[in-house]
This record gives structure tokens, sequence and C-alpha cells, in this order.
């Protein structure tokens, strides 16, 4: 490694860390494991990422281990963004927001920029890059398309893959391409190139084209989903479209490493406004789901009453994160849910967003399904309703779903997020069955857990608190997750509907989709990575044992 790092610098404009600080900083992302890492590097140019692929692959068979894992702000929650090798950060330099385009409904920007500052620019130009995920705050545009995030507007607009338009690519002969859709002649003529980039498409587009009907049959039964690879969404023979962005975005930098994004956007959203319902008993709550949705909610978000709890004790987390006047209106937007409590706590809290071409057309629709469920209530178990037609009246209920999870990964003594059963979805029509049968897994293993999610989509974010350290607490780990798995793939569900594969979900990609389908999974990772110098072990070539092997011990 030394050697490798030693010819590197003399051509590598960025920087090159290998002290012990860096490595332990880069050797944890969001998940509950842990990879130490030999080297992080920074590059500063698109020459740079060329440079240090081109050199990785002439050290690789000197070093077999030798990797290159690509990095935003390490919000991942599936163990994706670490590994034993070599991490590339692109959120120190990789931060230029090109363009933002508000008649064209484009943006270009390099993936290490934040999406919130995305988000501040397109908003003063009327846009809106709409698939964001709860960690809008906290994530680089890079990590959202590597994962195909998504989140509390997925029900409206879909996923990050939906929005993909070009990609720049440096593949694993170390030259920067441009991804984008291709029609059938401009498809036939990259095939014909006698390039490493040529025999890419040839061979993907062969392979895909040879098992068309059975790709087609595997894309999971749901709204959303990032498992594996989209290999549905890459060749389609009726429209002719060839499109490599689907394969790349979700592949948790697998494939290759992307050095520029250029997203479509959609217009800054309307007037809205939010029906929060309070909810005591959820036997009904599938039906509760299906009449919510009839009136096409742009978002439909969940809490539970542990996320109310904790929020609630570690309060004063959250002035660290909004500000002392933010906090303080917090506090007073807070009271009517504090003498809420006193009539019992909640067991969940649905968040509905209504849309509107104006604050009296918002208003009065949320008084509708209002007044339409509350003639239903004890039938669905409702306890309580909140009306809040502006978005000042609804931002207390925001701000505890999306912060609630930086607060509980930091707050709770000797107990820490273990995210290994945080991100499954089944069709809701299937949840009066699904939802019992979880909570009694749940409870079998006496695991303290916060359940939010995405209502309309069935879309469930799990986090058990524990102390991993333990253990007797590790070792409920596996048996755990194989039930919850399990129960979900027994409903058609996917696994995964935001966070990915990497360490925690990888293992089960043949559970989900067979062996077939993973066996040419696994083809379009030689096609692109026949080394496996790309993030290891995140997807077809995950191992549970490994997983296991490397959860964090230490905290």
């Amino acid at each position: 490694m030394k050697e490798f790092l030693t010819e590197l610098e003399g051509s590598f404009k960025g920087d090159i860390e290998t002290n012990q600080d860096t490595l332990e900083l880069y050797s944890h992302d969001a998940s509950m494991f842990e990879l130490m890492p030999k080297a992080v590097v920074f590059p500063r140019t698109d020459e740079d990422v060329e440079v240090l692929v081109s050199l990785a692959v002439k050290y690789k068979k000197k070093i077999p281990g030798l990797s290159l894992t690509g990095r935003g702000a390490g919000t991942d929650m599936s163990g994706g963004a670490i590994n034993e090798s070599v991490i590339v950060d692109f959120k120190r330099y990789f931060t230029a927001i090109k363009a933002i385009d508000n008649k064209k409904m484009t943006s270009e920007m390099q993936p290490g920029v934040m999406f919130k500052d995305l988000d501040d620019q397109a908003k003063k130009k009327g846009v809106l890059m709409p698939t964001y995920p709860a960690s809008r705050d906290l994530c680089t545009v890079g990590g959202m398309v590597n994962n195909n995030a998504g989140g509390e507007k997925s029900i409206e607009f879909g996923k990050v893959e939906d929005f993909v338009k070009e990609l720049e690519v440096v593949f694993a002969d170390g030259v920067k391409r441009v991804v984008k859709p291709l029609n059938k002649r401009e498809l036939v003529k990259k095939m014909a190139q006698n390039d490493f980039e040529g025999k890419v498409y040839k061979q993907t587009f062969d392979l895909l084209d040879k098992h068309y009907d059975v790709i087609q049959a595997a894309k999971p039964n749901v709204s959303k989903d990032s498992t594996g690879y989209h290999l549905w969404r890459v060749w389609n023979r009726e429209t002719g479209i060839f499109d490599l962005t689907q394969l790349i975005t979700g592949s948790q930098g697998t494939l290759g490493l992307t050095t520029n994004i250029k997203f479509g956007m959609t217009s800054a959203r309307s007037d809205e406004g939010l029906l929060v319902i309070f909810i005591k008993d959820m036997k009904n709550l599938g039906k509760l789901i299906e009449k919510v949705v009839e009136h096409k909610p742009s978002r439909f978000e969940s809490f539970d009453d542990n996320t109310v709890f904790l929020s609630m004790k570690f309060m004063p987390k959250f002035l660290g994160f909004l500000g002392p006047i933010k906090f303080i209106k917090l506090l007073f937007s807070l009271i009517p849910e504090a003498l809420l409590l006193f009539k019992g706590m909640p067991r969940l809290i649905l968040m509905v967003s209504i849309k509107g071409n104006s604050p009296d057309e918002v208003a009065s629709k949320i008084r509708t399904l209002h007044e339409e469920l509350a003639s239903d209530a004890k039938q669905y178990g409702i306890s309580g309703f909140e009306e809040a037609p502006t978005d000042r009246k609804g931002e207390k209920f925001w701000i505890m779903r999306r912060y609630s999870f930086q607060i509980l990964r930091s707050s709770v003594k000797d107990k820490h997020t273990a995210p290994f059963i945080d991100d499954l979805i089944v069709r809701p029509e299937y949840m009066p069955e699904f939802l019992p049968k979880l909570r009694k897994i749940i409870k079998k293993y006496k695991l303290f857990a916060t359940i939010a999610g995405h209502m309309g989509d069935g879309n469930f974010h799990i986090i058990p608190l524990m102390n991993i350290q333990l253990k007797g607490e590790r070792k409920k780990i596996l048996p755990a997750m194989k039930e919850v798995n399990n129960l979900v793939l027994k409903y058609g569900g996917s696994l995964s509907g935001e966070h990915n594969d990497g360490l925690v979900r990888g293992p089960w990609l043949e559970a989900m989709y067979g062996k077939k389908v993973l066996g040419i999974m696994k083809e379009i990772k030689t096609i692109f990575d026949k080394d496996g110098m790309f993030n290891p072990r995140k997807k077809t070539d995950a191992d549970w044992d490994y997983s296991f092997s490397h959860i964090r011990k230490e905290f």
C-alpha cells in the first residue's frame, strides 16, 4: 500500500491522509459496522479520480486487497460508505453547483454538493429536486444517487432514479465517460467501439436482452426499491431506450466512481398543509391507510410513541440542530402535544400532506379529510387530530420526523442505533396482517425500537436501540433479521425501499431475487469491474459472516 500511495502522490493534486484520527473517522458511517481503511484520499479534479483508478488497476495484482470506496457525507445506514482499503472522499472538493436551469428544469453539480445547498439555490429559482431523504440537511447528492434515495415525497415523485438525466463516471479502465440514455442507433454505435466502454455496453446489452423476460419479472412488486441492480430499468424493448444511468444509480459505487450529476427538476411545491392523526389502536391501520391514499396526499409520513418520548426526553438536542430562535418557537409550538400526553401517548402519529392551488383550498381539503375520518374515528383507532394548514403550524412535526434519528444516535446512554431492519417495504394493503406480525417479532427479541415510515408506500424505518457491545445483544441481530426479512419476503415486499444493500442487506439478495437473477447481477458486476476493485462486499459479493465480524464493538 505504501508503494501505491507514494506513486499516487506524484500525480495527485488532492489530499492523501493516513493519520490515525482520519482513519478512525472514516472507519464508520451511520450504520452499525466499522471497517478501518488504510488511507483516505480527497480528489480535487476529475483527472485526480482517473489517475487514482488507473493506478489502482496497475497495483491490484500486487495488492489483491486494494479497493476504492466513494464517500459523500457518510450518512449511509447500510455500511456502504466504508471499507478496509482506500476511501475516496468527494465532500471536500467536489462541491460545485454548476447550473440550475428553471427553463429546462435541470441542474448540474458535482457529487460532493450538500443537498441542502442545492435545495437553497434551487428554491431561489423556483425549482426543486424532490426525492430527498430524511437526512436532507446532512447528505450529499452523490450519496443520494449511489443509494437511489427517496423520502417523504416519494409517494408523489418517485425516487432519485426518476430524476437522474446524465452522469459522468470513471470506469474500471480509469477513463471518465458520460452516461446517458441512448436510442437504438446510438447504442449500436456505442457497442461498435473497440474499447472498454464499447465492451461494457455490448456485454451489458447482450446479457439484458438474452434474459429480458426473466429480468422484467424480477422487478419488486412495491412502489419503490433500492436493492441489487435495477436491471429492468436499463433496456426497454418497447421504447428502444438503453439507459446505463439506471444501473449506476443505486449501485453504491460498485460499478465506478461518479464525478458529475445532472438532475431533472420539478417546480417548487404549491401551497401545502398537514393533517396530523393520532392513533391509539393500530388494528385497522391498513384500512386507514387505504382511505387516506384515496385523497392523493403529496406526503404521508409517520412516527411512533417511542420517537415522541425520546424526542421530548432529549429536547435540548434540537437546540444544536435548529439554533436558539427556531428552538424556542419549537418549544412553544409543542404545548398542545404536551397537553395531549396527559390523555395518553398515541401509539402512532400520521402526517398527511395535502396540496392545493391556494391556502383556502388546502385548508378546505384538510377539513374535508378530517371530517371524513372523524366520523369513523373509533373504527380506525384514532384518538385525535390536529390541522396544520400552513408550513409554520406543521413544522414541529416535520422536525421530530426528520431529526429523530440524529438525536437517537447520540443521546441514549449505553444504547446505540442498530439499523438492520430499518428499511423494509410491503404493499399498504397487507398492513393489517403484516404489522401485528412485525410487532410480535420485535417484542419477541425485546428490541426497543423506534418506528417511522412512509405510510403511503408501506415503507417502514425500524431502528432498534441496542447495546451491541454486549455479546448477548449482538446474538439477537441475525435471528431477528431473519424473521423480519422472511416476513417481508412472504408478503412480496422488498428489504430496502430507500437505504440500499451495503453490508447489512447485500447478503440477502439471493433470498430476495433467487439464484438466477442474482447470477445476472453478478455478471453485471464482472462486466464493469472484473477485478472487484470498486466497493467490495456491498452487493453481489456480500457475505454475512464478514459483515457480522465487523459490527462495531465500541462507540
